[in-house]
């Protein structure tokens, strides 16, 4: 069924940050048809009156551990390797797939009234992660984060390895790209250069994206020269992890050598604000990353160390971020830090996402601006990054699809997804 958005303020998110006013924009199957000032002769099975409101691309989430809200609230107060070790990775020793479906649906349905059309996910459990996004609507690249702590192992049958190959063969490009499967190594220090070989072939030979943690936390720095005589960045280029499309989360302590790197491989940088400050991490560079060249994207990171999956906050606080350890007021432009959320993650994915023109996939977001919080409106980009929150978002299409609708999912059960989490995945962790 053919959509017609009419009378619509519409942020295009192109080159030139078009803003149109009264506009029209048809969606079409998957895809946007038609963006403009007149009204389309062609037919459309629904008209959705825009008035007061402002069309926009969904956002792209470009780094996620879904399955992690049901983690939300806990063990806060640590440093990140405290806080996995001692905390984390006990808890997640204990899910199973029951679990981790019911804490990616809530994920899932947080993202979904908060305006998010794709993710970037990492974690295990990827088949089971996987089928709640087919249901939910939303695109997703997915990653099974792979760590080893020893030599003496066989990438032919070690888990990681396995699951990363069966993956790809069952899922990759499943439902027209709906879902992809990204090659993974969580990190440099959970990981070695047995590990970092295999995943940079089987990337190479199967036209796979990479997904990595970098340069978080100053410690990972220090000891990554210590262990090799270089910083992550320049290990991983060593073994060819670069060598595909790849994201990289945090590069919170990353240096210009680093983003020479980075750039020269195409590298995207996700940039994961509340995260990094909860944690103490630190504040990733991203004034000077962007001058350097580098598409920057942004993440929410798990919920453990985020607690919402809003990228309104994640917005708000790249900017005030970024201006504060800058010391400048001008410090990432509006026009960046939205591209950030939408036009620079679809890029990181490889999706043509993330714009609103004819032949972009039609992953669009409405932002009801009659609310208190919007009014008055002198600058729409302003108003979504330092005002807007997820309660303004009244719809969310994904694929060309409604999926979400002033405050009723339309592919979830949200009461069954709270049961489940209730009644079965928080016991299952915690009691």
């Amino acid at each position: 069924m053919n959509t017609l958005f009419s009378h619509v303020t519409v942020l295009c998110m192109d080159e030139a940050n078009t803003v149109l006013q009264d506009a029209y924009v048809l969606v079409k199957g998957r895809e946007i048809a038609y963006v403009g000032p007149v009204r389309p002769q062609e037919p459309a099975g629904r008209e959705i009156n825009g008035t007061g409101k402002v069309l926009m691309p969904g956002f792209v989430d470009a780094h996620t551990h879904l399955t992690m809200s049901l983690m939300r609230g806990y063990a806060g107060g640590h440093d990140l390797q405290t806080w996995l070790n001692d905390y984390i990775f006990p808890v997640e020793a204990k899910l199973d797939s029951r679990a981790v479906r019911a804490g990616t649906a809530l994920s899932l349905a947080e993202a979904i009234a908060s305006g998010i059309t794709s993710v970037s996910d990492m974690y295990y459990f990827c088949d089971d992660i996987i089928e709640e996004v087919v249901k939910s609507g939303i695109s997703a690249n997915i990653a099974r984060g792979a760590t080893v702590f020893t030599e003496d192992f066989d990438p032919e049958t070690y888990p990681a390895c396995m699951e990363t190959r069966a993956l790809t063969e069952k899922w990759h490009n499943y439902n027209e790209g709906q879902i992809k499967i990204d090659a993974c190594i969580h990190g440099e220090y959970t990981s070695n250069g047995k590990l970092w070989t295999w995943m940079a072939d089987f990337a190479h030979k199967h036209d796979l994206q990479m997904h990595v943690h970098l340069s978080e936390t100053k410690s990972e720095q220090v000891a990554c020269i210590q262990r090799h005589g270089m910083t992550p960045a320049a290990v991983f280029e060593k073994y060819g992890l670069w060598d595909t499309p790849a994201i990289a989360a945090h590069c919170v302590w990353t240096s210009p050598e680093d983003w020479e790197i980075l750039r020269r491989h195409g590298v995207t940088v996700v940039h994961n604000p509340a995260s990094n400050m909860k944690l103490a991490s630190g504040a990733a560079p991203v004034e000077q990353m962007i001058g350097a060249g580098l598409n920057v994207a942004l993440g929410t990171d798990g919920m453990s160390s985020n607690d919402n999956h809003s990228m309104f906050e994640e917005m708000k606080l790249a900017s005030l971020l970024s201006k504060v350890t800058t010391l400048n007021p001008m410090s990432l432009r509006d026009d960046q830090v939205l591209k950030m959320a939408t036009v620079n993650g679809a890029r990181a994915q490889g999706r043509s996402a993330g714009v609103v023109k004819a032949g972009a996939q039609a992953d669009l977001i409405l932002v009801d601006f009659h609310a208190p919080n919007l009014q008055p409106c002198h600058d729409p980009a302003a108003n979504l990054i330092y005002s807007a929150n997820a309660s303004n978002v009244c719809m969310n299409m994904a694929r060309g699809k409604i999926i979400y609708e002033n405050g009723t999912f339309l592919t979830m059960d949200i009461e069954e997804i709270y049961r489940e989490v209730e009644r079965y995945a928080v016991p299952k962790l915690f009691r």
